[in-house]
C-alpha cells in the first residue's frame, strides 16, 4: 500500500511538472511576442529565435519559401515535393504533396500563402498551376484564372492581401493581382517606363498602405508602386538607389508595420533593411551555417505580429526571428 502510494505521489509531481513547463514555455512565447513589437518600433534588426529544420526521419531539403497561417507554419520543401508544417515552437505537425502533375502533387513547389479561412495556396512553377489545400493539407481546387488570356507560364512568389491574390509570373516577367475568383484586378509589366521592363521578377509584399513591392530579380533591384501599380521608387542598396545595385539575385521580401522592408539576397547570403524611404538601416548574415549565417537564402515572410521567417536553402532550415 505504502509503494502505491508513492507511486501515486511521484506520479502527481511528474503532471505537475509537465503543466509548470507549459505555462513557463507559454510565458516565453508570450515574452517574444512583446520582443517583437519592440524591435519593430524602434526599427531593429530581427533577432534570432531558433531554427526549423524538420525531425530527423524527414528533414528540410531546400526550404524555397514559407508563411505563417494562424499558429501553424507552412515550408514548401522543395527536393521532397512537399510542404511541411509546423507549430510555432517549431515542432513537426504534418506534411502534404508528393511528386507528381496530379492534383495536391507538385514537381516545383515555389511560393506560399494564405487567405483569411486558412486555406494554403502554393505555386508550382514547373507544373505552371497554383492549387488550394484547406489549413489540414487537403486538397480543394485549382485556382483558375477566369480569362485564359491570363494563364501563368511560371508562378513563383505569391501573397494575400485584402481578399486579392498577388502572383509573380517569372517567365513572363510580370506581376499579376487577381481577385480570389480568379478575375485578374492589375498587371505590372514596367518600372519607369515601356523601355524599362522586370525581369523575371521573384517575390512580391504589400504593405499598410497598400503599395507593392517587387523583388525584380533579373535587375537586381526592389520596385516599389502604388496601389494602382503606378511606379513610386527603385531601391538597389546604392547610397541614392541610382549607382549601381549592390544586390546579387534579391528574392524574398516583407514588410514590417513599422514600414521597414525586408529582403533576401540569396547570391550575397544577406538580409536588408530599409526604411519608409529605401534608406538602408541594418543588414545581417553573410554565407556559413552558423548561427545568423545563411547559405543561398530565398523566402521571407513577415506574420502580423512582426515575426520574421527566413528560408535558408541550402543549409536546410528556417530561421525564426522577432
Amino acid at each position: 500500500m505504502k509503494k502505491k502510494t508513492t507511486y501515486i505521489w511521484m506520479g502527481s509531481i511528474v503532471a505537475l511538472s509537465i503543466v509548470l513547463f507549459a505555462v513557463i514555455y507559454f510565458f516565453h512565447l508570450q515574452d517574444d511576442a512583446i520582443k517583437v513589437a519592440d524591435n519593430l518600433k524602434t526599427g531593429g534588426q530581427p533577432t534570432l529565435s531558433y531554427y526549423i529544420q524538420g525531425d530527423l526521419n524527414d528533414p528540410l531539403e531546400k526550404p524555397m519559401d514559407v508563411t505563417k497561417v494562424g499558429e501553424f507554419v507552412y515550408v514548401t520543401d522543395t527536393n521532397h515535393k512537399q510542404v511541411q508544417v509546423f507549430d510555432r515552437s517549431g515542432t513537426p505537425v504534418f506534411k502534404f504533396g508528393k511528386e507528381g502533375t496530379d492534383k495536391g502533387q507538385f514537381e516545383f513547389p515555389y511560393g506560399i500563402a494564405g487567405d483569411k479561412d486558412g486555406n494554403i495556396y502554393v505555386a508550382d512553377l514547373y507544373n505552371a498551376n497554383i492549387s488550394i489545400f484547406n489549413e489540414k493539407g487537403k486538397f480543394i481546387k485549382y485556382f483558375e484564372v477566369a480569362d485564359k488570356a491570363d494563364q501563368l507560364k511560371g508562378p513563383g512568389g505569391l501573397r494575400i492581401y485584402n481578399n486579392q491574390l498577388y502572383v509573380t509570373d517569372i517567365p513572363n516577367n510580370r506581376v499579376v493581382v487577381f481577385d480570389l475568383k480568379g478575375k485578374k484586378m492589375l498587371e505590372i509589366t514596367s518600372v519607369t517606363g515601356k523601355e524599362d521592363l522586370l525581369n523575371a521578377p521573384n517575390a512580391v509584399t504589400i504593405d499598410d498602405d497598400k503599395n507593392i513591392y517587387v523583388s525584380d530579380t533579373g535587375k537586381q533591384r526592389l520596385v516599389v508602386y502604388d496601389k494602382t501599380g503606378k511606379y513610386k521608387r527603385t531601391i538597389n542598396g546604392s547610397a541614392d538607389n541610382k549607382g549601381s545595385s549592390k544586390f546579387v539575385n534579391p528574392r524574398g521580401i516583407g514588410v514590417a508595420s513599422n514600414g521597414t522592408l525586408l529582403m533576401v539576397d540569396n547570391m550575397t547570403h544577406y538580409v536588408y533593411g530599409f526604411d519608409k524611404d529605401g534608406k538602408q538601416i541594418f543588414q545581417f548574415g553573410g554565407i556559413g551555417s552558423d548561427k545568423n549565417q545563411f547559405y543561398l537564402p530565398n523566402g521571407l515572410f513577415v506574420d502580423d505580429k512582426g515575426e520574421v521567417l527566413i528560408t535558408d536553402t541550402v543549409n536546410a532550415r528556417v530561421g525564426f526571428y522577432y
